[in-house]
Parts: C-alpha cells; sequence; structure tokens
C-alpha cells in the first residue's frame, strides 16, 4: 500500500518531467512536503475532459465516488489496488476514463520487526522525481453543518512490490515509466485491457530503500528529519 509520501520538487520541475503543455491551477504551490498524509492536498495532474488541456492541480487523498451520501468513505480509499480497480464500483468509472499522475519524490513503508514497525522512505535510485499512477473524481455533498461542498478526489494504484522491496510491505504505488505519462491520462483511453497494459509497463526494478526516524510517524510533523537516514539497531 502507500499511505504516505513526499514531494520536494518544485511544481515546475514536475512539469518539466511531463514534456507536454500543462496549465498550472493557481492552488498548486511550491513548498516541500516531506510528509503528505491522508486527507490532504496532493499534487496531480489530469485532463478534466479528453478535449482539456493537461493541468497540475491539488486533489484531496482519499476517493470519494460520486455516487456517494457520506464523503468520510474517502478515508478508507487512499489506494486502490490495480489488479481489480476495473471491476470495483468505487473506482470502476475513474480507472475507465477519470486517471491522474499523482507526483512525488518518494513514499514511506513500514517493516515489521521484532522492535516495532521501522519507517523506510524508498525513492529511486537516482532520486529523480516520479508520479504514481493515480484515479479521482469529483463528488458534491454537504459538509458537517449542511453546507454545499464540492470536492475533487483521488486514490493511489498500488501492484505487488518489487523483488527488492518485498522484504519491507508486499505492496507499492505503481510508478509510471516516463514514457507513459501521457496515455495514462489520455481520457480516449477506456478500455480495461488497454489501461491494465499501461500499468504492466510500470517502472521496476528502479528504487532503492534506507531506514527513517519514526519522526514520520506523525502526520503532523512535516520538515526535512523525515528523510534523513538512520542507522538499524542490530535485531
Amino acid at each position: 500500500m502507500c499511505g504516505r509520501f513526499n514531494v520536494m520538487t518544485s511544481a515546475q520541475g514536475f512539469v518539466d518531467l511531463l514534456q507536454i503543455l500543462v496549465r498550472v491551477d493557481s492552488t498548486v504551490g511550491n513548498r516541500p512536503r516531506f510528509n503528505v498524509a491522508p486527507s490532504q492536498g496532493v499534487l496531480a495532474v489530469r485532463r478534466s475532459s479528453p478535449q482539456q488541456q493537461a493541468e497540475m492541480v491539488m486533489l484531496r487523498w482519499g476517493l470519494i465516488p460520486h455516487w456517494a451520501k457520506d464523503r468520510s468513505i474517502g478515508n478508507r480509499m487512499i489506494n486502490a489496488r490495480s489488479e481489480t480497480a476495473a471491476e470495483k464500483p468505487s473506482f470502476r468509472q475513474a480507472y475507465k476514463s477519470s486517471r491522474c499522475l499523482i507526483a512525488a519524490d518518494g513514499w514511506y513503508e513500514w517493516r515489521k520487526m521484532s522492535a516495532g514497525k521501522q519507517p523506510y522512505n524508498i525513492r529511486r535510485k537516482d532520486g529523480s522525481p516520479l508520479f504514481f499512477a493515480g484515479l479521482w473524481a469529483g463528488w458534491q455533498g454537504s459538509g458537517p453543518e449542511g453546507e454545499n461542498l464540492i470536492l475533487e478526489t483521488c486514490t493511489i494504484l498500488t501492484a505487488d512490490a518489487d523483488a527488492s522491496l518485498r522484504y519491507i510491505h508486499p505492496r507499492m504505488p505503481v510508478v509510471l515509466r516516463p514514457g507513459l505519462y501521457e496515455q495514462w491520462i489520455d481520457g480516449t483511453i477506456t478500455r480495461a485491457e488497454k489501461v491494465s497494459g499501461i500499468i504492466r509497463s510500470r517502472a521496476v526494478d528502479a528504487f532503492e530503500a534506507y531506514p527513517v526516524s519514526s519522526y514520520v510517524n506523525i502526520p503532523a510533523n512535516d520538515s526535512e528529519r523525515c528523510v534523513v537516514p538512520v542507522t538499524l539497531r542490530q535485531e
């Protein structure tokens, strides 16, 4: 799964990676974020319709399907299994035509050890930024005080972890290869077989992991200390 990640590259840096024309929304900021957590805003690139220009926007992490009556369902929808998303009612429509790229520099995963769970930061071996395969949806409903709310939310697709990372966790986010970015957000590609083919061509064997402090365990902790390597004690 993917329950926490970091974003240190600037918005323009991610735009440059895409090599396509992207409109950057005014809500997008450039502050580094070392501990992005569910329900927070995440940096994403999408096309709101197949004819529209690609845009970089902020989406709330935790997908709320358009038909949901209660927005709290999003708390359980931070990840979607790539193997079954095409059939699941919560993700089926987004998988078909509302896909997005979620910008990141790395993600955190927790390894079960005798002394407890040890967090690791996982990133590309060359240190370059990356994009997770995501799905997005619009939702309209009532807020806690009965006010009208319009939310745009997203989820991160996951797959079996690379062999080199399975000692930490059996799952990982789907990290797309650069040549697949444009295809992933192309809303005219709607057949599940073609979408699944993009996922199967994802980046593999391109990552490294190192242990970090339990400081990252607390979502409110959002500083460079989250990504500083630590030395593990001998078990």
